[in-house]
């Protein structure tokens, strides 16, 4: 992935497939229709390349050996359905390939706590150590990694702790990544500073790209500047609409805070990779491409 281009993200992969009529309230989310519906996964990947993102993110967030040993698969099987997700996502961006433009495929690692499906990944602290974090971790970034993504998406990290583990479980697997956190207002979900959190990334190799996703748009601005300053690595964000998701009845409430001129500042603030989080829609992409393109940054093959 070039460091000097402003690349276009996309957007909610979940949001996408339930506005395409697809329920998503099995525990395993948008990783269940790794299963039952592979091709509503694919086209929802290729509604946001055709929208202008360059990166397509995986329908692994969600994805773990224990969940899907819930659903009585496996871990060979489960393993199956991980790599299947980089796999669809792969077959979108070969379906675009005719038109010449660089397109990245990002293998997503969502936290301990989506796993879960209890709404933690938006609280951290787990109540297990760094240790018990990355052995839980490593087996399926094995798997996702042996897949052949263009990068890893370790994102929606909530505490340092939890980002910590990430760093020792991507060692060696020769797979650049991201590292992105949640936040609230300017400090992680757990309440640590973003400064601290940051600097957990600065002197590893293997990450890419740091920033922040599935926060508020508001809080985008900040976070930007604090990245920038305490790693000097390029800045990813790709922020919710704005809305708070309510983990015990599974729904977002609240009004949306997103904005079309957003992403122009996220750009001049210094933002190298932008997109969206949940209930950000491929028009919202869209616009978000025109701001690139406005900023004299669109994206090159």
């Amino acid at each position: 992935m070039p460091a000097a281009a402003v690349l276009v993200a996309d957007g909610g992969l979940a949001t996408e497939l339930e506005a395409r009529g697809n329920d998503l309230s099995d525990t395993l989310w948008s990783a269940r229709l790794l299963m039952d519906a592979p091709d509503e996964v694919r086209d929802a990947h290729l509604a946001f390349f055709r929208a202008g993102a360059v990166i397509a993110t995986s329908a692994s967030y969600q994805a773990s050996f224990e969940g899907f040993e819930r659903r009585g698969l496996d871990r060979r099987d489960a393993a199956g359905l991980m790599r299947r997700s980089v796999d669809l996502a792969r077959d979108a961006r070969a379906e675009m390939a005719r038109d010449g433009r660089a397109r990245w495929v990002a293998a997503s690692v969502g936290p301990y706590g989506a796993a879960q499906a209890d709404g933690s990944e938006y609280r951290g602290r787990y109540g297990l150590s760094v240790r018990e974090l990355a052995a839980w971790h490593r087996p399926r970034l094995e798997v996702l990694a042996e897949a052949g993504p263009d990068v890893l998406a370790l994102e929606t990290v909530p505490d340092i702790d939890e980002a910590e583990a990430l760093m020792t479980a991507i060692a060696g697997l020769g797979v650049p990544a991201w590292l992105s956190y949640s936040i609230a207002g300017q400090r992680t979900r757990a309440g640590q500073s973003l400064a601290e959190a940051f600097a957990v990334a600065s002197s590893v190799p293997e990450v890419v790209a740091v920033g922040v996703n599935c926060c508020a748009p508001a809080d985008v601005l900040a976070a930007i500047a604090v990245a920038r300053q305490v790693t000097g690595k390029p800045v990813i964000v790709y922020p919710n609409s704005g809305e708070e998701w309510d983990a015990r009845r599974r729904a977002w409430t609240g009004q949306s805070g997103y904005s079309p001129a957003q992403p122009r500042q996220w750009i001049a603030a210094g933002a190298q990779i932008a997109g969206g989080c949940c209930r950000v829609r491929p028009t919202d992409i869209a616009a978000i491409a025109q701001a690139a393109a406005g900023a004299g940054h669109a994206p090159t093959s």
